[in-house]
């Protein structure tokens, strides 16, 4: 696992260890920024989310490319641990990685430019959080929401459209907007 772009391109990233955490494959994760870089140009400044955030590598991912800040929200301690561990090893000063639910966040106080979600495949957490993330403000009308599921798996959320996706391997990537934004 490396980061694919920007400037920690190449760096390796270390993965948690045992199984409980399912790291995004360099391939899937070429796919989703190639999806999003064509829909929004360059990532510079943008606020962004990685949620069920695992090894961070999707909000590093961002952060390589010019976001200016991204929330890592991830549960599990090994997650964390690797998480730390790769914050540390790219030079990322003072990191925002919160140890908790994604479904225990409270009210945001602005949404995100773009929401990285990579939940547990076949548990439908991504569809739960994405409802009750929209309602507590993390997301709003500009942002893109990414969702990972198993290659089988649907997202379907009152008030949002999924605007592409798209099969990589096993994995199956979702790039959604609120139904307002995808209007526009």
């Amino acid at each position: 696992m490396r980061i694919i772009a920007g400037q920690w391109r190449g760096r390796p990233l270390v993965a948690p260890a045992g199984d409980a955490t399912r790291p995004t494959a360099d391939r899937t994760r070429e796919t989703l920024f190639s999806m999003l870089v064509s829909r929004i140009g360059a990532f510079d400044d943008l606020r962004v989310g990685d949620f069920f955030a695992g090894s961070g590598a999707l909000g590093l991912e961002a952060l390589s490319r010019g976001a200016a800040s991204c929330l890592f929200v991830e549960q599990d301690r090994a997650a964390i641990d690797a998480l730390k561990k790769n914050c540390a090893t790219l030079g990322v000063e003072r990191p925002d990685i919160r140890q908790t639910s994604v479904l225990t966040m409270g009210v945001a106080a602005a949404p995100l430019d773009i929401l990285f979600m990579d939940p547990p495949y076949g548990s439908g957490a991504g569809g739960v959080a994405l409802d009750k993330l929209s309602r507590q403000g993390w997301i709003g009308p500009a942002t893109w929401v990414s969702i990972e599921t198993a290659k089988q798996e649907t997202i379907a959320v009152k008030g949002f459209e999924t605007i592409a996706d798209r099969i990589v391997g096993k994995a199956k990537i979702h790039l959604l907007r609120t139904e307002a934004s995808a209007e526009t």
